[in-house]
């Protein structure tokens, strides 16, 4: 049983490590808080849906459409004095989670498939807010860049997000081979139960 619990537990750790990465790699979530990375540059992410679920906080995936805030609070002391724009499209590349900046930049422009975007602007009290009000259920990507502080460069992230809808916490061949992991470990730890511990004495 000790084996089983083990193996049990190395199950769940997986799922739950699985889970809580972000494939897109813009947004992630470090030591409890999300984060949004923009090449080096850094910003606590926070989006809320007061309308319908009052002040709880959501990294990356919203359970509902209808009003959403989203809040970056920069941790990285450059993003006061760069432009910062962030732009919302519909989900058109085929790559799901694992969207990457190279497939958003293969779509060309991006206009069409743009629900939301707010231009180059510059925020010295080092909070950017955004407000958007999503009418269709489905998937989405950020897309958000920032300016380098004395050049010419600018950085971009990505990151894939669903708008009242569920998204499983691990692809679904993936979820189910660990569901059956874990059911295979509870029939041998009850087969090993139900084993006699001895044969009778012989009359």
């Amino acid at each position: 049983m000790c084996f089983f619990h083990r193996c049990l537990l190395l199950l769940l750790m997986t799922l739950l490590s699985l889970s809580s990465a972000r494939a897109g790699g813009g947004l992630v979530l470090e030591e409890d808080k999300c984060i949004l990375w923009i090449d080096f540059y850094s910003a606590h992410f926070t989006a809320y849906q007061p309308a319908t679920q009052g002040n709880q906080q959501f990294c990356g995936d919203l359970p509902d459409v209808g009003e959403t805030i989203i809040v970056l609070d920069y941790l990285h002391p450059s993003l006061k004095e760069v432009p910062v724009d962030f732009r919302i499209i519909r989900d058109v590349t085929g790559q799901g989670q694992y969207v990457k900046l190279k497939h958003v930049e293969a779509l060309g422009d991006l206009d069409p498939y743009t629900v939301f975007y707010q231009p180059p602007v510059i925020r010295s009290d080092a909070s950017f807010q955004i407000e958007h009000a999503f009418t269709e259920k489905g998937a989405y990507v950020a897309v958000v860049s920032a300016g380098h502080p004395s050049t010419d460069m600018i950085y971009t992230a990505v990151f894939p997000f669903q708008a009242g809808a569920f998204r499983l916490p691990l692809p679904l061949p993936a979820l189910l081979l660990l569901l059956a992991g874990a059911g295979l470990l509870v029939w041998l730890a009850m087969r090993s139960r139900r084993k006699p511990s001895g044969t009778g004495a012989a009359s």
